[in-house]
C-alpha cells in the first residue's frame, strides 16, 4: 500500500466519524450564515493576465516525505504566518487541514480566515461531498481536487458541489492521463504537482510538459520543488505565472520574508 492509499483509507475513516458527529445538513445550515467567499481564481487569473507572479503561499507544518518542516523551536502561529505571506505579496493562502499525515488542522484554516484578508484554499484529500461542505463551513474560498485519487465523475460531482457553495476549485494533476481527466472539469485552475505523490520524486520539468498540453483558457499553476527566483523566471519564460509554494518558504522559520525574497520584493 503506497502513501496515497494509506491517506485515502484514513480519510474514509475520518469522514465516517465526522458525519456521525455533525451531519452534512447541519453543516449546510452553518454555511447559510457564512460570509461570502473571496475570489480565489480571480486573484490568480488577474495577476497572470498582467504577466505578474501570483503565489499561493502554503501554511505547512510537515509532510510524510519530509517530516516536520517548520522549525520546532518556533511557536506555531498559522494566522500570523498567513498574514506575513499576504503582506509580502501572496495572492492567496493554502492551508493544510490533514492532521494524520501533514500536521494540519481545521482550526488552522479557521484562524487564518478570521485574521487574513486573502483568499484561502483548503488543502486536503477530498473525495466526499461532506468534505466540500465542511471546507465552506471552515471559511475556505477554494478546495483542492487531486486527480490521482479521484475518478472523473467523482471529481465533477465535487466540483459542482463546490461551485454551488460559491467556492473555486483547484484541480491537481501529475501526468498526461490525469490532465486529460481534469479537462473534463469546468475550473480554469490547473495545478501541476512537480512531485510524484507515490514516490515523492520532484521534477520541475513536469510543469513545462503538462502546461504545454493544457487546453486554451486553463491557468497552469506550478506546485512543489520551487526554491529560487530562477525557478520562477524559467517558468515565466514558458508563460507560467502562478505557483503554489510551501516547503521552501516554511523551512527557515520566516515564511513571509522568504516569499518576499523569492518575489524580489522588500521584506515587510
Amino acid at each position: 500500500m503506497d502513501i496515497l492509499q494509506k491517506i485515502m483509507q484514513q480519510k474514509a475513516q475520518e469522514v465516517a466519524i465526522r458525519r456521525g458527529q455533525v451531519s452534512e445538513a447541519a453543516l449546510l445550515q452553518r454555511v447559510k450564515y457564512a460570509p461570502p467567499t473571496q475570489g480565489f481564481a480571480h486573484a490568480l487569473l488577474s495577476r497572470a493576465q498582467q504577466g505578474q507572479n501570483g503565489v499561493i503561499a502554503e501554511v505547512k507544518r510537515g509532510s510524510p516525505s519530509k517530516g516536520r518542516i517548520y522549525p520546532e523551536h518556533l511557536a506555531w502561529q498559522p494566522a500570523q504566518i498567513a498574514e506575513s505571506y499576504r503582506a509580502n505579496g501572496a495572492a492567496c493562502i493554502s492551508c493544510l487541514t490533514d492532521e494524520t499525515f501533514f500536521m494540519g488542522h481545521d482550526a488552522f484554516l479557521q484562524a487564518i480566515r478570521a485574521a487574513v484578508a486573502c483568499p484561502v484554499l483548503r488543502k486536503d484529500f477530498l473525495y466526499h461531498s461532506y468534505q466540500v461542505v465542511e471546507a465552506r463551513s471552515l471559511g475556505a474560498d477554494a478546495i483542492l481536487l487531486i486527480m490521482a485519487v479521484l475518478e472523473t465523475p467523482q471529481a465533477q460531482e465535487l466540483e459542482a458541489a463546490a461551485r454551488e457553495l460559491g467556492m473555486d476549485v483547484l484541480v491537481e494533476v501529475h501526468d498526461e492521463r490525469e490532465l486529460e481527466q481534469a479537462h473534463e472539469l469546468k475550473t480554469p485552475l490547473m495545478g501541476v504537482n512537480n512531485r510524484n505523490l507515490k514516490t515523492f520524486v520532484t521534477d520541475i520539468e513536469t510543469s513545462f510538459r503538462l502546461a504545454a498540453r493544457m487546453e486554451k483558457g486553463r491557468l497552469a499553476i506550478s506546485e512543489s520543488g520551487l526554491n529560487t527566483p530562477e525557478d520562477l523566471a524559467r517558468l515565466n519564460e514558458a508563460g507560467i505565472f502562478s505557483f503554489l509554494i510551501g516547503e521552501s518558504l516554511m523551512r527557515g522559520g520566516e515564511p513571509g520574508g522568504a516569499l518576499a525574497q523569492l518575489l524580489g520584493r522588500e521584506v515587510v
